[in-house]
């Protein structure tokens, strides 16, 4: 028994030993990473070889052991290399959101600091997410707010060969001066190094279309154009506040109504503004003074005239202090009508610009 005793504790470093190896190991694996050492990175292939950022990216080789950074060259942006899909012999990353487009390499590092570069393409379009004015008349400067713009190198209007002029560019914001056109209502076609890109924004040429007011009352339909017909508030121009141009209608309404008549014979002889002309869409920018207000579109159609039959209307919330702007179908008022009618029901102050129809 003595001897059973004394062998077992002869037995007990041995085993305290291999369990502290075993630990160690299966601390090592604990992330789930190859056990895998770092050795001369040759390249085979890499797929695909062109991706936009958020892409799966695999590279397959020799000695990709252990890497420890990959970086694409350009700018040296880094992306996450996550160890349980290094091996030996493949690696597997995604391209980075703020990866800049182009031919460049992706550079693998290991933990010896040995680089292997892998040729690489980036798709990287150009993206408009917010723009200043959807309004414009040639010569106007609109600025673009979006990504990999810094290497935008023509900015055309959708379907013709009316190009902007880039003014000034960086990665996340261009500003463009508008060419003079024919068309009405467009896209951006923008091309940069990877590509071209429509935008989904639609931008408007004012003077190819019908102007209610814009820094003036619109030219109109009939004898002395755009005229304001107004009750229940009092309208003024400012200098002082204003979306595009010079000058703002500003608008403090008492107890509802604004009445913009396309025309300056009402009664004798009856103009019927839509017998003479159909738009697709109405649109302004609109700006509520100190606190929001709520806004009722619609047309004046007098009931003791036969003449008019417009029904229908648009309700719209215009943000206090900030300039919104508002683009919807014409269709949503329907019928015969010979003015617009913008109604406010509370006592409130809205600043208007570039109140337009567009064909």
């Amino acid at each position: 028994m003595k001897k059973t005793i004394n062998n077992s504790i002869a037995l007990l470093p041995v085993l305290i030993i291999a369990l502290a190896l075993a630990f160690s190991s299966c601390q090592k694996d604990s992330d789930g990473s190859p056990d895998v050492n770092p050795g001369n990175p040759v390249l085979t292939s890499v797929s695909p070889a062109s991706a936009a950022g958020g892409e799966m990216v695999t590279v397959l080789g020799t000695g990709l052991g252990d890497l420890q950074a990959v970086i694409f060259e350009t700018d040296s942006i880094p992306t996450y290399l996550n160890p349980t899909l290094n091996t030996e012999t493949s690696v597997l990353f995604r391209v980075p959101a703020d990866a800049f487009g182009g031919n460049q390499n992706i550079i693998l590092i290991n933990s010896e600091g040995k680089v292997l570069n892998v040729p690489f393409n980036v798709l990287a379009f150009p993206i408009v997410t917010t723009v200043s004015n959807y309004n414009f008349e040639a010569g106007h400067h609109i600025t673009l707010t979006g990504n990999n713009l810094n290497d935008v190198t023509s900015v055309k209007l959708t379907g013709t060969s009316d190009a902007a002029t880039i003014v000034s560019q960086s990665r996340k914001e261009m500003v463009i001066e508008m060419p003079s056109t024919t068309v009405t209502m467009m896209t951006l076609d923008i091309t940069n190094v990877t590509g071209l890109t429509t935008t989904t924004q639609e931008f408007v040429c004012l003077p190819n279309n019908f102007v209610m007011y814009t820094d003036a009352w619109g030219s109109g339909a009939y004898n002395s154009g755009v005229q304001s017909w107004s009750w229940g508030c009092s309208v003024s121009e400012t200098s002082d506040d204003f979306k595009t141009g010079t000058k703002g209608l500003k608008v403090a309404y008492t107890d509802g109504g604004l009445s913009l008549f396309l025309g300056s014979d009402w009664a004798d002889p009856m103009h019927v503004f839509t017998d003479w002309y159909t738009p697709s869409y109405i649109s302004f920018w609109a700006k509520a003074v100190g606190s929001p207000a709520t806004l009722t579109i619609a047309s004046d159609s007098p009931p003791w005239d036969g003449t008019y039959s417009g029904a229908g209307e648009k309700v719209v919330d215009v943000p206090a202090d900030v300039w919104t702007y508002f683009k919807f179908p014409s269709s949503v008022i329907t019928g015969k009508y010979g003015r617009l009618n913008i109604k406010c029901a509370l006592e409130k102050t809205v600043v208007f610009d570039d109140l337009i129809y567009i064909d």
